[in-house]
């Protein structure tokens, strides 16, 4: 009988994660144009695929970018990617994700995420954290009828709204939640 401890979860974790930010996807460049580039980008692919989120930047007081999310795992997995802030349609810093997971997993995806902040205390938090967590508190906008995105009401009332986009990959489903971000000099 084995037995699982922390210890060996953390070093797992550890481990998933230098796998996945050895991945090569794409913003692995140091220098701040380049990420600058993936975010203008990823940008103009979602106003043009899902106009209605352009609402929720125009509606926003912050938003994070982060244009490709390598995420791997076989029981024990990772997720990395890096990105840029923006504040007034100008970036103002630069973030790297990171995300270990534990449980019944196996394969690899790749995917863009925008964080809309929705209020200046939400924005605040966000970057006055050492390393602010993405959890519970964060309201999805979700594709349907085909293509159209839609941010509901009450979805555009929460202090945070996530926009999950251009899955690839074979693991099912991307969501935030667990997921960390630190701030960054490239």
């Amino acid at each position: 009988m084995s037995t699982f401890s922390r210890r060996g979860f953390l070093i797992g974790a550890g481990g998933a994660a230098l796998m996945t930010s050895a991945c090569a996807n794409g913003v692995g460049s140091t220098g701040g144009a380049a990420i600058d580039a993936r975010v203008e980008a990823t940008l103009n692919y979602l106003y043009n695929r899902y106009p209605g989120t352009q609402e929720l930047a125009d509606k926003s007081v912050g938003m994070l970018v982060m244009p490709l999310i390598t995420e791997a795992g076989f029981g024990i997995g990772g997720a990395y990617g890096r990105g840029a802030l923006r504040v007034g349609g100008t970036t103002v810093d630069y973030y790297v994700q990171t995300e270990a997971s534990f449980g019944l997993q196996i394969g690899a995806q790749q995917y863009a995420h925008v964080l809309f902040f929705m209020t200046d205390e939400s924005l605040r938090g966000f970057r006055t954290s050492p390393g602010w967590s993405a959890g519970g508190d964060i309201k999805y906008a979700i594709q349907n009828e085909g293509d159209r995105l839609s941010a509901d009401t009450l979805t555009s009332l929460s202090p945070v709204v996530a926009v999950v986009f251009g899955q690839a990959g074979l693991i099912a489903g991307a969501t935030v939640e667990g997921t960390k971000y630190t701030r960054i000099i490239p």
